[in-house]
């Protein structure tokens, strides 16, 4: 059985971080599966989900939200130079990339950090051992960053939604579209919910 997780975010997104616990439930479930996380580059400085949706999403999800991240919510979030350091860490160190995403998340909307230049990043560089390239950090968006966007975009023509966070995994030709928001508050049911998925595709496989 050849299991992939494709997770559409957005680090900046507040819906994401909400929903980052149902990828690590499913990666510990699933440890053999590729995890593909992908950046969709959303916030480009001009605004934000704002606190509204964070309160929302703090509600659902039960997680915390830190003083500093709530007094610049509604102030405009540029995630680009973060959609470049995940393109770079895929091509990269792969490996890695799950609990580097846990770690900008956990500076982003706990500790405040706007990730919005390239000395935000030097704790998490240093902590993870990483070496990107200054170009990492540009303005715009790097290759790597363009070709995950271009990724998105079969996604969601196959799934027929431009929205995010999306999670869909794949078990060998057979996709599953996860509801993410059923999830929210006990990210472990998500493993449940897969597993009942699963069994049901091999069920259909030995009756054909």
């Amino acid at each position: 059985m050849t299991t992939e997780l494709y997770f559409i975010y957005d680090s900046h997104c507040p819906w994401s971080y909400a929903t980052t616990p149902l990828v690590n439930a499913l990666q510990q479930a699933y440890p053999e599966m590729n995890v593909h996380l992908l950046h969709s580059a959303h916030y480009i400085g001009k605004d934000s989900a704002g606190e509204e949706q964070m309160e929302a999403a703090a509600r659902m999800s039960g997680l915390k939200f830190g003083r500093d991240h709530i007094r610049y919510v509604n102030s405009p979030k540029s995630s680009i130079k973060t959609a470049n350091f995940m393109a770079w860490l895929q091509a990269k160190q792969a490996d890695k990339q799950l609990d580097v995403l846990n770690a900008l998340q956990r500076a982003h909307f706990i500790e405040g950090n706007p990730l919005s230049n390239k000395h935000d990043f030097n704790d998490i560089v240093e902590k993870f051992k990483l070496s990107p390239s200054n170009k990492v950090f540009k303005d715009e968006l790097s290759m790597d960053a363009e070709y995950v966007l271009e990724g998105i975009e079969e996604i969601q023509q196959v799934i027929g939604t431009t929205g995010f966070p999306v999670l869909v995994m794949t078990v060998n030709d057979n996709a599953i579209f996860i509801d993410h928001s059923q999830y929210l508050s006990s990210p472990h049911a998500v493993v449940a919910a897969v597993e009942k998925e699963i069994a049901a595709i091999k069920l259909a496989k030995t009756e054909s």
